[in-house]
């Protein structure tokens, strides 16, 4: 069997690094073809020369010379800017796609990759939340897979492995509940960002972090969920489940209900997407059931944390409104980060941006593009009055 050549859109994330951990135990399966990073050069030039891919992408052009000299004496090649990320995707060196970008620019590379028929590794979710219509489609069209990377996806992925054309009555995404779980709002209006960061589970990248604080991370899930697995908004569940052991699950009209369970690891999710449909042995931690003598459930504070009920409304709504909400939410959580704003103030931002940007019905390629760049500029301008 030939070695799987992966592409990494975004190497030096939290996905990213991970994702070479697992190409690395298993040297005799996978090989790397592409790396990308953004920014970070210095972590880039350190993966490539570890693993030699053919091609490496540095999205912020003033870092190119810097990548670009380290790397000569290697036999890699070396681009810069993010149209070279969208044109390395359709290389013929690159057999599956890991699109571990963070927010909406993973969604040009994830189309093109498509169009140039990779299949997808999906750790992107913005993409599907973004232009999920759009995706799908032209996965159907060229014949590409869809493989999901975010832990509560590829439960419900692996729950429908050998289900066949088993209709599902529902789908249950579960949340650990982020680090406020239970506070009130009273509390969530003075929160730094240091306590924000600290997620009592999982191990992520600052956005996601914030994301999964907010519960948007769960509510842009939901959107996902809706067009990986062709569901509607009333076919999906969110249920609190603190331990995050059970990572989500599926319900069949015979009420039978399939879990996915283990320990917390994106590990295992990745290296499921890379090799499909095979497992791989693995020296992951083994879950021990004497010591979760409890795993409990509730159901989410949708009044405290609006963001999922915000994600709900746009996936009712369709057209660009669920674009709209992925905009507005980067711009705010970049804005909590920087101190700029309040945690409360990130679903404040949101819900100005949907009354005030266009809505579009069925909206072209374009019109996500127009849309991400109008609510941007708008959360941007209401951030600054608020500053």
């Amino acid at each position: 069997m030939s070695k799987k050549r992966i592409a990494i859109l975004g190497s030096t994330g939290s996905i990213g690094t991970q994702a070479l951990d697992v190409i690395e135990a298993y040297p005799e399966i996978f090989s790397v073809g592409v790396l990308t990073a953004q920014n970070n050069a210095d972590l880039l030039i350190e993966q490539a020369v570890k693993f030699l891919p053919k091609v490496v992408v540095i999205g912020n052009e003033s870092f190119y010379d810097k990548v670009s000299a380290a790397l000569s004496s290697f036999p890699i090649k070396v681009y810069g800017g993010n149209s070279a990320l969208v044109s390395v995707v359709e290389s013929d060196s690159i057999d599956i796609v890991l699109t571990a970008m963070v927010g909406y620019a993973g969604l040009l590379p994830t189309i093109h990759a498509i169009k140039a028929g990779k299949n997808i590794a999906l750790a992107n979710k913005e993409t599907l939340v973004v232009a999920g219509e759009l995706i799908t489609n032209l996965a159907k069209e060229n014949n590409v897979s869809i493989y999901p990377v975010d832990s509560e996806h590829s439960a419900i992925f692996q729950c429908l492995t050998g289900e066949g054309n088993n209709p599902i009555e529902k789908i249950i995404l579960t949340a650990s509940g982020g680090p406020f779980r239970g506070k009130e709002s009273s509390f969530l209006a003075s929160v730094t960002k240091q306590q924000a960061l600290k997620h009592p589970n999982w191990s992520m990248g600052a956005k996601i972090t914030i994301d999964s604080a907010t519960l948007m991370n769960k509510g842009l899930e939901v959107i996902e969920a809706k067009w990986l697995f062709d569901l509607s908004a009333s076919q999906i569940d969110v249920i609190v489940h603190p331990q995050s052991i059970i990572h989500s699950m599926v319900q069949f009209e015979d009420g039978s209900i399939k879990a996915q369970m283990g320990l917390p690891d994106m590990k295992l999710p990745i290296q499921y997407a890379l090799h499909y449909p095979y497992r791989l042995k693995s020296s992951f931690p083994r879950f021990d059931f004497a010591a979760y003598p409890s795993l409990t459930f509730e159901k989410p504070d949708l009044e405290t944390f609006r963001n999922l009920a915000i994600a709900y409304q746009a996936l009712e709504k369709r057209g660009n409104a669920a674009c709209i909400v992925n905009a507005a939410n980067e711009i705010a959580v970049e804005a909590f980060l920087q101190d700029r704003i309040g945690f409360l103030e990130i679903s404040d931002v949101i819900i100005e941006s949907i009354a005030k940007i266009g809505y579009v019905e069925n909206p072209t390629y374009l019109d996500y593009v127009n849309t991400n760049e109008a609510t941007r500029r708008f959360a941007l301008e209401m951030i600054q009055v608020k500053v």
